[in-house]
């Protein structure tokens, strides 16, 4: 069967966004979330062919899923159906220190997806598998199927590429860091976060920190620093990718589009460093509307925004 450019793991969360209040009233926008869900979205409308391994629950919230997935083309082939269990939900609201989340996932269909139920066919026509520490951190089951996926993909000739995505109210931080960099030693792209990286590795400096992720194993490391742009390292050479500056609302959602959007380029042979200027803009675009798939651009947006960026 044909391969893949990207597959992601992971919990996909229904999501719902608290509008800003008007004379209508209160409301909240009916979205979709889930970190590496995010970004399988943003790599599918970047023009990379996309799959997702997940379980959902037999409910109207997993069926919404289901649907996205055939809407923008994510082949949704490995994606069990779980009777007992529920699809996750999450709600954002926005205050003066930015956004806020609350979750209902404990015991999530996702949760319960372990080595034995992955769909190994799928993983193995991956050319990169999509992970992170959320997908890991939401139960020991779900944790070990992590890892046998990585195992399958990386046999199968595949590369792993691994989002730290620290969330201290899913684990301990001493556990998180010792899975995490546990599995980014199977990973040859890594995908940290400044904030996460900091409580992670006890490093402040964002080159310190590209050295020891490089240390760990991944030939690349994309660490974003949100507003400022992303430092690309490898081991022979660093740089920073400055960020764009757009009128942002909500920044829910934006690292995964980064996510998605970096590695859809890495599959279509671009360097590293184009590619991160590339993910910049996406991920900028993608905060100039509410929620974390909604506003994710397509491909002829980013270069239309990019080519503007360019002109003089």
């Amino acid at each position: 069967m044909e391969k893949l450019d990207i597959v992601g793991l992971g919990e996909p969360m229904l999501e719902f966004s608290r509008l800003p209040d008007s004379a209508e009233g209160r409301g909240y926008l009916q979205g979709f979330g889930g970190d590496t869900a995010n970004a399988v979205v943003a790599a599918a409308r970047q023009g990379a062919r996309c799959g997702f391994v997940t379980a959902l629950g037999e409910d109207p919230f997993g069926e919404a899923f289901l649907a996205l997935w055939r809407s923008e083309g994510i082949d949704a082939s490995g994606v069990r159906r779980d009777p007992a269990a529920h699809t996750a939900i999450y709600f954002i609201t926005h205050g003066p220190d930015g956004h806020a989340f609350t979750y209902f996932r404990a015991g999530s269909a996702a949760s319960r997806l372990g080595p034995e139920a992955l769909p190994e066919a799928l993983l193995r026509r991956a050319g990169i598998l999509h992970v992170s520490g959320i997908s890991q951190a939401i139960s020991d089951t779900a944790c070990d199927g992590v890892f046998r996926a990585m195992e399958i993909v990386r046999e199968a000739g595949g590369r792993v590429a691994y989002d730290t995505n620290l969330r201290l109210k899913l684990w301990p931080a001493a556990r998180a860091r010792a899975v995490i960099h546990e599995a980014l030693r199977f990973a040859e792209i890594a995908l940290p976060g400044l904030d996460d990286a900091t409580v992670l590795t006890g490093l402040e400096a964002p080159e310190a920190i590209a050295d020891f992720y490089l240390g760990l194993g991944p030939k690349l490391v994309a660490l974003k620093l949100g507003a400022k742009g992303v430092l690309v390292a490898t081991p022979e050479m660093r740089r920073l990718i400055p960020g764009f500056a757009v009128g942002s609302v909500d920044a829910s959602g934006a690292g995964d589009c980064f996510d998605g959007a970096f590695l859809a380029e890495l599959a279509r042979g671009n360097d590293p460093l184009r590619a991160a200027r590339y993910a910049n803009a996406a991920a900028a675009l993608s905060t100039t509307g509410y929620g974390a798939v909604a506003p994710i651009p397509h491909r002829a947006a980013v270069e239309a925004f990019l080519k503007e960026e360019s002109e003089p």
